[in-house]
């Protein structure tokens, strides 16, 4: 099962986020490619501790078990999940920018410290599900984007 944790796995994300370019068309979903950035941002900043959630009600009764469903085996996450309405993105900004601060967040799992993880939909979250979970969201958009 493919981590954030393993430097060759973010390697291989961080090589198919430079391949996105801002024209890049959404192969399903409402974001286009900034917007799509910006969120991904905005979930690295959730995970490392630099932004925090209310819980959602519906997580406190389904988190769990979506959780457990996604993490469970390699399959790819599904199209046109949920978002958490703090991680709708609209309007513009700077592509350049929004990615080289999605890298650096990436990167920055090789020194990961967050062991009291609470997201804001599924709940406590241990370190491997956290692991599998961010590596599977990326790939999930990155797909999206066909990179």
């Amino acid at each position: 099962m493919k981590t954030i944790f393993d430097n060759n796995t973010v390697a291989e994300l961080v090589d198919r986020i430079n391949s996105l370019q801002v024209h890049n068309q959404a192969q399903w979903g409402k974001m286009n490619a900034y917007q799509m950035l910006k969120h991904c941002t905005l979930s690295e900043e959730l995970f490392h501790g630099k932004k925090s959630y209310k819980r959602l009600f519906i997580g406190k009764l389904f988190g769990g078990m979506a959780l457990r469903g996604i993490v469970k085996d390699e399959q790819p996450m599904k199209k046109n999940q949920p978002t958490h309405p703090e991680f709708k993105i609209t309007g513009t900004g700077n592509f350049e920018n929004e990615r080289k601060k999605w890298i650096e967040l990436l990167q920055a799992y090789d020194s990961f410290s967050n062991p009291d993880f609470v997201h804001p939909f599924f709940g406590k979250m241990t370190k491997e599900q956290i692991g599998v979970f961010v590596y599977k969201h990326t790939d999930h958009h990155l797909r999206q984007f066909k990179s």
